[in-house]
């Protein structure tokens, strides 16, 4: 499929120069109305010309969204990995956690295990070094996959709660946190009200080295 930057566009409307343009149409879309209601046509309109026109750039909206992914991963700056093989995965997974919340319809997009492969380098690179730790902390490969899972898992549910709860898309702060029953629930009534605090706070990091700790030392056999 062509990646042309020369494209002319239809009489008395601004031909599409290069894919810069394309992306940042799109990332105005998406920043209007959520990356769901992006569509190939609708990003022809943004840009002012025909549908036709555009499927010379991008095949369907999977292919534009990989794209963006791809061109906003290359943005991201790679890390100075520490040599224990546990810190680089606690460090490459924090690095993915945060470029992923600077862009927080990214992590929406990617939480599937094949389209994460699909997005290119940095991306796989991290996810290499996050398997190849585990490699180096003694599990096998096929463990080492599992452990990249759970950390996956955890790193984009982790983000999709704090965005779907910044953007309003959840009543807890509506919720009474000060009306539990003692008698039933005598620890959620302790906490009380001091929930919405405490949920507040950023534990990702605390979390994650608990998570990686944890699944290391229950795949890994200690010798003797």
């Amino acid at each position: 499929m062509p990646r042309t930057d020369a494209s002319t566009g239809r009489t008395g409307r601004p031909p599409v120069t290069s894919r810069a343009q394309i992306m940042a149409a799109a990332a105005r879309l998406i920043d209007q109305d959520g990356w769901e209601r992006l569509t190939v046509r609708r990003l022809a309109a943004e840009l002012g010309i025909g549908t036709t026109t555009l499927y010379h750039h991008v095949r369907d909206k999977q292919d534009l969204l990989l794209l963006m992914l791809s061109e906003y991963a290359a943005q991201i700056p790679r890390p100075d990995l520490p040599d224990d093989p546990r810190e680089r995965m606690i460090v490459t997974a924090a690095t993915m956690h945060d470029a992923l919340a600077a862009w927080p319809w990214a992590a929406e997009v990617v939480t599937t295990d094949g389209l994460l492969g699909l997005v290119g380098e940095p991306l796989t690179g991290m996810v290499e070094t996050i398997v190849a730790g585990a490699v180096d902390c003694g599990c096998t490969r096929e463990q080492a996959v599992h452990v990249f899972r759970s950390v996956w898992y955890y790193t984009v549910g982790e983000l999709l709660v704090r965005i779907h709860s910044a953007g309003g898309r959840t009543a807890l702060r509506d919720v009474d946190f000060t009306g539990f029953d003692p008698a039933r629930t005598p620890t959620l009534a302790a906490i009380g009200d001091r929930w919405r605090a405490l949920a507040a706070q950023d534990t990702y990091r605390t979390g994650l080295r608990a998570l990686v700790d944890g699944l290391l030392n229950g795949f890994v056999v200690p010798e003797g």
